[in-house]
């Protein structure tokens, strides 16, 4: 399997090649192979259009975004996604959504402070792979923390957590530099001013990826303050994404991490 894609993708990906060389052989006829291939693009569910072909093309299944969603749309999605074999990954999960899943997938796994729920087991990754560090500033920042944590580690990451190591006492976060230098993709959390990322980018000669939460008072706009600073940091290396996006966060690291294991 090639390194830089996830066990889901290289599964679908041997299937189209499987049944091309039984279409080749004269095992499988060509209208019943149109057939079989017919919902591979995506399954049309009337409220949800599900993407099957994501895991050919980006090496990851579809995530299921439950806010919005009913328990029994998310369910109806996830069973069509574990159906082609594929793990389930889905994120901001109500309790309501995940006692609905849990009587659907008895083995569903949550993570309740990341508010995530996975069906299926990701893959392991290597013990001797270097590790996604992710930080807080705070312990308030911490629930967006593990939905980039669990996202990562879904994805095949191995992850290593450091909260509450805000700039208010620097020196709890340069008690962690062992951390920090052995990482190849760091993700830094952080409310109120946002002013972690830009000390750790300072530091680190690996991607850091920035996520900005809803955590502070009044003038925090509810993340709008973090999230400037994070844009205008004046260390270099540093991307930034949407306030309150762990999964985003965890999504990207574990991309760069696939990317450095291809090379």
């Amino acid at each position: 399997m090639s390194p830089a894609r996830s066990a889901s993708g290289a599964r679908l990906e041997n299937q189209v090649a499987r049944l091309l060389r039984q279409v080749r052989e004269g095992k499988v006829s060509i209208a019943d192979a149109v057939e079989r291939l017919r919902s591979l693009p995506f399954e049309d569910l009337g409220f949800a259009k599900v993407d099957h072909h994501r895991a050919l093309r980006t090496g990851f299944p579809e995530v299921i975004y439950c806010s919005g969603k009913t328990p029994e749309q998310v369910v109806a999605i996830a069973q069509r996604i574990r159906a082609r074999g594929h793990i389930v990954l889905a994120t901001r999960c109500s309790e309501a959504v995940c006692e609905a899943l849990s009587e659907a997938f008895p083995e569903a796994a949550h993570h309740h402070q990341a508010r995530i729920t996975v069906v299926g087991k990701p893959r392991r990754p290597s013990p001797r792979a270097k590790p996604v560090a992710v930080l807080t500033a705070g312990t308030a920042d911490v629930p967006v923390a593990e939905e980039a944590a669990v996202t990562a580690e879904t994805l095949g990451c191995r992850v290593e957590r450091v909260y509450d190591v805000g700039v208010a006492g620097l020196h709890r976060l340069l008690g962690h530099l062992d951390l920090l230098n052995r990482a190849r993709v760091i993700v830094v959390v952080a409310g109120m001013e946002g002013a972690l990322p830009s000390v750790v980018g300072g530091l680190v000669s690996v991607p850091v990826i920035a996520v900005p939460t809803s955590v502070g008072y009044g003038a925090s706009f509810e993340g709008l303050s973090a999230l400037l600073t994070m844009l205008n940091s004046c260390a270099a290396g540093i991307a930034v994404v949407n306030i309150d996006n762990g999964f985003g966060a965890g999504y990207f690291a574990a991309l760069l991490m696939r990317k450095d294991r291809a090379r």
